[in-house]
């Protein structure tokens, strides 16, 4: 009987909220006007056609270089955020006594957002 509480008292305190609601990973989106440019980012992920979408840890600083032949060429400098849901479930950890639930939150990102996410580009291009 005494194992059984110590089980569920730990998968208690080692639970990261974030980390079961939001996940290490988010779904970066690339758009640019006009459309059907190349996608290449610095983690060595590429597009060929935009819009594209993309699935990185939510705890990525990267740079995303869109180019279109004819166009001008612009790099977009993608970091993290701590989201308002994620800072929630922190909060949420340590309220509970989850301290190790809430740094494991605050190692893998769990807690953060891309931004900016969209990414939103318009291409100069000649005529």
């Amino acid at each position: 009987m005494l194992i059984k509480y110590f089980v569920i008292s730990t998968v208690m305190f080692v639970s990261a909220c974030a980390t079961i609601t939001r996940g290490t990973n988010d779904v970066l989106v690339v758009n640019s006007t006009p459309t059907g440019a190349q996608v290449k980012m610095s983690n060595g992920e590429s597009c060929d056609n935009t819009p594209c979408t993309f699935k990185v840890p939510r705890k990525s600083e990267l740079n995303v270089l869109i180019t279109k032949q004819g166009c001008e060429p612009q790099q977009i400098r993608v970091t993290n955020k701590v989201a308002g849901g994620g800072g929630a479930a922190m909060a949420g950890n340590v309220l509970v006594g989850g301290i190790i639930g809430a740094g494991v939150d605050a190692s893998n990102g769990s807690t953060l957002d891309l931004v900016p996410n969209p990414v939103e580009v318009t291409l100069a291009c000649r005529r």
